[in-house]
């Protein structure tokens, strides 16, 4: 639970404060069984009213002041818990987003959204209730048992014999209750897993009508999460009667071993009411130890998965500048901090041009030993257009998520501007790239803020401009609000060729030097690819084209053909078509038989 207490430690003045007033409203509750003893063996019993009223006015005023101290303890624990938990969950969104790929990749989505919501809202109140309700139990526990021997030691004794064994059962149920929980956290990640899987391919399931398949998936999934959940709660909600039986067998010797003493005059009728009442508030603060065993228990659960998150290494290379990699693969001790976006130092670092150069690369994803590329050269110049073709699994993607440094190679060198790629600041790079990816994500929003997520300070002519050469301007101006119009859940209002030029004004709009098209015209007719294409060579940027048209790649400065991740042939179209029979046979397969078929 250290990370608890790290996180505390701002609202450490409100924690005190509401440990302060809690204590307060208990001293004057654990008072009152005392005071009442007063009311009955000075007052009722020699029928002095002056008493009764003396006594019963100091209960009351009592009662008054802790109701207060009790309302400010939960203002004070309210505070603190609130702002723990924000604190948490924004450090743990930007740990995860800092991760690289290859360690994000560690992580399932839905296990991440858990952590951030459940795991996060669970440790928020653990924390209110401790600082307002779970410290109060044990000193209860503990005044109580003080208490009870301060007014009679002998009776007081009962209780405090007691308690211990008590104590020891509800530990032990308590550390095996932890694993239990953490099991179902688990089981709570799979149920998010496919709900998450669901929703997303819900078009998908309708049209397959697969309904009852998925419905059956989430109930058996379901149904392991109740089982897991119920074997917890069980072993847990057995405290409670174990505590009620030890403690009323306790209450029943106090009364009996009580009435004993009062006939042979060694204890008063009010003494045995309060050691009576003291044992009622044990029986009530143990009977919470239940409760507490299950929160405790899912809290320390849930401190432990988050603490996962915040323990993983972002990356080797995230952020970094070549020299700090340097530094660190050299095994320094230290490494300097990464100055911000908006530092002297990364404004220093010179304009990318666009020229990127592959010499012997190699990689494959880490998780897996599978080569995903192996020795690939090549080298373009600045502003020119490379297109990869290649069957699906042979490394296109791959090849082009090294550039923005979304993953590392293992083997050989890539250069960007004629600079190893490691020795550029990754963000400074990033910025400098324009990247459509193979499945298009929009967001919840308007269409001018989808296109400005690319660049948050580009103006509305720009937007527009970015529009226009993505082919998508004059279908945003027939929407009823234009760029205003809102659209849906990752723009399930729009068809897939809107959204995939939405996403291409999107990186346009960056003014991207390298710009990334990760097979993001596949929707599009052939018409209005040609127009795109025929726009984009007006751009001042390198483009990397994914492809399988051969419609898309006559214009290129060079295509590439990969196979199984080993680049077999380069060239423009007119070279390969002359010395490439892979590339004839595409050529023909996509032409010459669809010409043959129109005639």
């Amino acid at each position: 639970m250290s990370l608890v207490f790290a996180f505390l430690k701002k609202y450490r003045t409100a924690s005190l404060l509401a440990l302060l007033m809690m204590v307060i409203e208990l001293a004057v509750e654990l008072a009152q069984p005392y005071l009442i003893s007063k009311i009955i063996d000075d007052g009722i019993a020699n029928s002095d009213l002056g008493v009764v009223w003396m006594w019963g006015g100091i209960l009351v005023a009592g009662a008054v002041f802790a109701f207060g101290a009790g309302v400010a303890s939960s203002f004070f624990a309210s505070y603190a818990s609130q702002g723990f938990a924000s604190d948490l969950r924004e450090k743990l969104y930007d740990k995860v987003q800092s991760f690289s790929y290859s360690v994000f990749s560690r992580f399932a989505t839905s296990s991440l959204i858990t952590r951030m919501t459940g795991d996060v809202t669970m440790l928020q109140d653990t924390v209110f209730m401790s600082l307002r309700f779970m410290t109060r139990v044990p000193l209860v526990v503990a005044g109580s048992v003080i208490m009870a021997m301060i007014v009679n030691i002998k009776l007081g004794l009962l209780l405090a014999l007691t308690v211990p064994l008590l104590l020891v059962f509800v530990l032990w149920i308590m550390r095996r209750a932890g694993g239990m929980f953490k099991n179902v956290q688990r089981r709570l990640d799979k149920v998010n897993s496919v709900i998450q899987e669901n929703l997303t391919g819900i078009r998908l399931i309708r049209v397959f009508v697969r309904m009852k398949h998925e419905n059956g998936r989430f109930a058996a999934s379901s149904g392991k999460l109740m089982k897991n959940t119920v074997s917890a709660l069980r072993l847990t909600e057995t405290t409670m009667p174990f505590i009620m039986l030890v403690m009323n067998v306790a209450i029943v010797a106090v009364l009996w071993f009580g009435r004993a003493d009062i006939a042979s005059g060694s204890a008063s009728v009010g003494e045995v009411v309060a050691v009576a009442n003291y044992a009622l508030r044990t029986i009530g603060a143990l009977s919470a130890f239940s409760w507490i065993a299950v929160t405790f228990s899912r809290a320390g659960a849930s401190a432990q998965r988050i603490g996962e998150v915040m323990d993983t290494e972002s990356g080797e290379f995230a952020d970094r500048t070549g020299a700090e990699r340097g530094r660190a693969e050299a095994g320094a001790s230290a490494l300097p901090k990464v100055p911000s976006a908006d530092s002297a130092d990364r404004s220093a670092e010179p304009a990318v041009q666009g020229e990127v150069e592959f010499e012997n690369v190699a990689f494959k994803y880490p998780t897996s030993d599978i080569k995903v590329l192996e020795d690939i050269s090549f080298k373009i110049g600045a502003g020119r257009r490379v297109a990869i073709m290649g069957a699906t699994g042979s490394g296109k993607s791959s090849l082009v998520q090294l550039i923005p440094h979304l993953y590392d190679r293992d083997r050989g060198q890539i250069k960007i501007d004629g600079r190893g790629i490691d020795e550029w600041n990754t963000e400074h790079l990033r910025r400098s790239i324009g990247y459509v990816p193979q499945e298009v994500l929009l967001f919840t929003g308007s269409i001018r803020e989808n296109i400005a997520w690319g660049r948050e300070d580009a103006s509305i002519e720009e937007i527009v401009q970015a529009a226009k050469i993505a082919q998508i301007h004059e279908t945003i101006e027939k929407l009823p609000n234009g760029y205003d119009t809102q659209l849906g859940q990752r723009g399930v209002n729009l068809s897939g060729g809107q959204k995939q030029r939405l996403s291409i004004a999107r990186a346009l709009v960056r003014r991207p030097a390298i710009l990334i098209l990760d097979d993001s015209t596949s929707a599009l007719d052939l018409a209005t690819e040609a127009k795109l294409l025929g726009a984009l060579e007006d751009i001042a940027c390198t483009t990397f084209l994914i492809t399988q048209k051969i419609s898309s790649t006559e214009a290129a400065d060079l295509i590439l053909l990969l196979d199984e991740g080993r680049l077999i042939e380069r060239g423009t179209h007119g070279e390969l078509m002359r010395n490439s029979k892979l590339y004839r046979h595409i050529y023909e397969s996509q032409f010459e038989k669809g010409e043959a078929l129109h005639a």
